[in-house]
């Protein structure tokens, strides 16, 4: 086990006031091998035998302040049980007043920190270390999410903010801050132990899924009624690009409930202690991947909002700050926590959208088949930085799929067997298949969107060899859009294909064909413009 030690902490870095020293206390690091309440061990898990079933919430209680602030329900999806709290106790005065004063363009539009340059100054004058006004609310387990996703913010401005300097002269990043110092290390390791994140900003618990309020509660969560709490550059405009790149992601979200309560549908359907024929079995299985499909197309229908509403050329400004640590040239050697690590310095991958959890939950249910490569390793890595709530739940998702042979039902040839099965289970048979690939197209949709997404606001804006989660930025997400589509192709092949299932099926297929050798060649191009290999 790996653990955070807050150690008594000396710096006697000339200029440095925190030269008194820090108590000593023991903080548990979430990682992929430390059991916890929850963040559990995700390689134990999937060596155990598969449970039969998982609380899926339909109420989320949001009242309740015992429960995290993450768990996965029909009803809110993926998207936090509560909406998040937007506002901080009293004790936290001075990290809510560095908050609105940090903004590149503050709320009433002036210049903030981080335009001059003046963030690290201003933590290091004016923010005392509140770890133990942290230990007040430790109950409160949504209030601790807002604490994690604040000093997260602040953290990763105040490590990022040398190079965003320079970035904004057309300046190389350089190097960040290499310390971070403990008015920050002590609290962000100490509310991330009690919600089961690591200490650093992820895309759910901090940047975006934990980062949106409601401009008037009772219009609900449409794209026109919100806004974010917290923001680096010009954020907390609702038009600017910054804006939009988070809400854009919040929007899509809000349509995962239906595509949880279908997953759940589908895998009830098999679950050996329902007594039904054949055919009802089938209709409800179908009935499932109705709500996936639906759901889907809802979600990248709201994901091609995004070149209206955050404009590839604005991209960049505000992306220094979701940098992680992991593989990034800003931090060659780690982050010293200051009071935490004792001296040792630590890494942590960036937020990324590829740590959302809707695509990876039909991943899991469909059975994707990754690729054994060093990419689909960083794929595994990014697990760990969800919410533990979704991580156990898509793992279990996973294992039961396997453990029920979803798949193998789904695409059973019965349809074309002599005799012994009625013309309607026949007939709800190609429906399977058919849904069933129509289905992995919409994974496949939303990764060509994504391999877009990055070409145009990345690939050709800059030079920088990493994405924010550190990942190689041309050919990560390629590895697994290559294998949705050879998945599809393989699904397709194995049922037969052609007139059966349809022309829409058809055209599916003819498009991922043509898709492929696209990819193929996109990938080539960029490979040998910046001088890394294809595979």
């Amino acid at each position: 086990m790996r653990r955070l030690i807050l150690s008594d902490y000396v710096d006697d870095t000339p200029g440095d006031d925190l030269s008194s020293a820090l108590p000593t206390q023991t903080f548990q690091l979430f990682n992929p091998v430390v059991e916890s309440p929850y963040k559990p061990n995700s390689v134990n898990m999937e060596s155990t035998p598969t449970q039969s079933s998982f609380e899926v919430l339909k109420d989320t209680r949001p009242n309740d302040t015992s429960l995290p602030a993450f768990m996965v329900s029909t009803t809110r999806g993926f998207l936090p049980r509560c909406d998040p709290i937007a506002t901080l106790p009293p004790e936290f005065d001075a990290v809510e007043t560095l908050l609105q004063a940090m903004p590149v363009r503050t709320q009433s539009g002036e210049p903030g920190l981080l335009a001059r340059g003046e963030l690290g100054d201003a933590v290091l004058d004016k923010l005392p270390d509140l770890t133990e006004q942290v230990e007040k609310y430790k109950d409160n387990l949504p209030l601790m999410n807002a604490l994690y996703r604040d000093y997260s913010f602040l953290a990763s401005a105040y490590l990022l903010e040398p190079c965003h300097m320079r970035f904004v002269k057309g300046e190389p990043y350089g190097l960040g801050r290499q310390v971070l110092p403990a008015q920050l290390s002590r609290p962000i390791a100490r509310c991330a132990e009690i919600c089961g994140f690591y200490p650093f900003m992820e895309y759910a618990g901090s940047y975006a899924l934990f980062n949106y309020r409601l401009e008037d509660p009772s219009a609900g969560l449409e794209y026109s009624n919100l806004r974010l709490i917290r923001a680096f550059e010009h954020g907390l405009d609702p038009t600017s690009s910054e804006a939009g790149f988070v809400l854009v992601h919040i929007d899509m979200v809000r349509n995962s409930g239906p595509l949880v309560e279908g997953t759940m549908a589908c895998l009830a359907a098999l679950s050996p202690d329902r007594a039904m024929d054949a055919t009802a079995q089938r209709r409800e299985f179908n009935e499932g991947l109705r709500l996936i499909l639906g759901a889907m197309r809802k979600v990248n229908g709201v994901m091609e909002s995004m070149w209206a509403k955050s404009k590839p050329r604005s991209y960049t400004s505000f992306r220094t700050f979701i940098f992680g640590i992991t593989s990034q040239s800003m931090f060659p050697d780690g982050v010293v926590y200051e009071g935490v690590s004792d001296g040792k310095p630590l890494s942590f991958r960036g937020e990324s959208g590829a740590n959302d959890s809707m695509i990876p939950l039909l991943d899991n249910l469909l059975q994707v088949q990754m690729p054994d490569t060093p990419l689909t390793e960083i794929l595994r890595d990014f697990r760990d930085y969800r919410p533990s709530n979704h991580r156990r739940f898509l793992a279990w998702v996973g294992d039961r799929a396997a453990e029920l042979g979803l798949k193998d039902f789904a695409l059973a040839k019965t349809a074309t067997a002599p005799g012994g099965v009625s013309d309607e289970e026949s007939g709800l048979v190609v429906e399977s298949r058919s849904l069933w690939i129509q289905v992995l197209d919409q994974v496949r949709d939303f990764r060509w969107r994504h391999w877009c997404f990055a070409r145009e606001y990345i690939l050709k804006q800059t030079s920088h060899p990493t994405a924010t989660g550190g990942s190689p930025i041309v050919t990560w997400l390629p590895n697994q859009l290559q294998a949705v589509m050879e998945e599809m192709a393989e699904v397709y092949e194995a049922v037969g294909g052609g007139a059966e299932l349809g022309g829409e099926c058809k055209d599916i297929m003819d498009l991922v064909y043509r898709q492929r050798d696209t990819l193929r060649k996109e990938v080539e191009k960029y490979c040998r413009e910046r001088g890394v290999a294809a595979k």
